[in-house]
Order: structure tokens, then sequence, then C-alpha cells
């Protein structure tokens, strides 16, 4: 397919690596030329272009604009019907995205993150589309989320990478005053909580309740450190923190 990339910042870029193997024809937009620069000399199927040529050359156009610039952007373009725009600015409605793209059809909202440019990594879609979980759906997990209402506690969850990211490097820093090893200890942590959480099928329900069950034994390590975390308030802590993250894309914080 003929792939047309209007804004080239860290996930933009990130999205066409991920996708570059795949086969298609990708255009990706001048805006920042050292990124775009970049993507055409790693992929022979990339190439650079002005942004109107990446609308006219393309059938799939994805719009990864700061949310702010792209008013002004996309009302310089002319878009044609028959065309699909996917947009990857999280908080800007579909409903706005088609008035600015219009006769073409905004296909969807797409919110991937950095790791889609390796695989495996979850790419949220609304609402679902075909088309979309087609293309990023070869080496990504792509999760079909039916409204945007739905979408508002996704958003919120995936604030969840860094203070999880955090933890892990904080247990790998006490490890590694202990061990004087930091590299082993990080390698440990890392696939100790990625290894158990990616064991079973990513379609199965109720792994991390089993999880849990599993982490449960009285006296255990595991149960402990739980339970520390728990009379600390760690855990009130976080549902207080993602209920701020809603009330935020709600306009209310």
């Amino acid at each position: 397919m003929r792939i047309g990339v209007i804004g080239t910042g860290v996930i933009a870029s990130a999205v066409v690596a991920g996708i570059a193997g795949d086969g298609h024809e990708i255009v990706v937009s001048e805006r920042s030329r050292a990124r775009s620069g970049d993507l055409a000399a790693r992929f022979g199927n990339v190439r650079v272009a002005g942004n109107q040529a990446v609308v006219d050359g393309c059938d799939l156009v994805l719009v990864a604009l700061m949310a702010d610039a792209a008013p002004g952007v996309l009302a310089e373009l002319s878009f044609r019907d028959g065309q699909r725009v996917a947009s990857l600015m999280a908080g800007v409605p579909l409903a706005n995205v088609a008035a600015m793209v219009a006769p073409a059809k905004a296909e969807a909202i797409l919110i991937p993150f950095p790791a889609i440019a390796a695989g495996g990594s979850p790419v949220l879609v609304c609402p679902p589309s075909d088309l979309l979980a087609g293309i990023f759906g070869r080496n990504n997990h792509v999760i079909g989320v039916p409204s945007e209402a739905d979408l508002t506690p996704y958003m919120a969850a995936q604030a969840l990478l860094s203070p999880v990211a955090k933890l892990l490097d904080e247990a790998a820093a006490w490890m590694a005053e202990r061990t004087g090893d930091r590299e082993g200890a990080e390698r440990f942590l890392r696939i100790l909580i990625g290894g158990g959480l990616a064991a079973a099928p990513y379609e199965r329900a109720g792994v991390l309740a089993a999880m849990l069950g599993d982490l449960n034994t009285e006296g255990g390590f595991n149960a402990e450190l739980r339970q520390h975390f728990e009379a600390g308030g760690a855990f009130d802590l976080l549902r207080a923190g993602l209920d701020k993250l809603e009330s935020r894309q709600a306009g209310e914080a």
C-alpha cells in the first residue's frame, strides 16, 4: 500500500520503522528533516516529500502533527475523495480530524507506542478498522477500541510505562549496590517481569488475576512485598493518579 506520513516526530518515526519491512511504499514529510532523512537512508522504500506531495501520492495518510499545529498545516493541503486518513493525535476528536481532511475519510485514531519499531507492541485503533489492523497487526498487537470515551482509560493507563520502568530501575540500582552488577540486575528484572507477563497468550483472559494468585503464598517474598506496598497506600495512589489523568483528558484538571 502507498502510505504517507505527515509529521515525523519520535512516534511517527517508530511507526515507519515498524512497517517499512512489510513491502509498503512510504512517503514521509519534510518536517523534522533529520528524522525523515534518516528514515529514507535506512529504508529503500521510504522517500521524503513535501506535505502536499505526501497527500497526492498515497492512499492512506497518517497525520502525526502536534494537535495545535494540525489545523494550520492541514488547511493548506488538498485531500481527495476515497483517501483514508488515520490520526496519531491523541486528544483530537476524530470528528475534528474528519473536518480537516475532507473529502478524505477519517478512518480512525491510531495510538502506537515507541516499541512498535521493534514489534510486539500494542497499537490502539479507535474505532476498530480492518484496514489498520491489517497494516499494523502484522508485527504488533492491534487493540480495537469501540469509542473515544473508551479510549480515555486506555490513554490514562498507558502512563504506567514510566512508573513501572522507575520501579524496575530502582530495584536494579538496589541490587547493583549489593552485587556490583548493574547490567546483570537490569537484565534479570526485565526477563523476570516481561517473561512472566508474556508467558500466557495475550488473548487469554484472567491472566493477571491468576498470576497474583500464584504469587500469593502466605509468607512468600512476593506476597510480603505486595502487602508492604498496600500498607503504604501505593495502589490507592495509583488509582488516584489514573483518576487525575482521566479528568485531565476530560478538561476537568
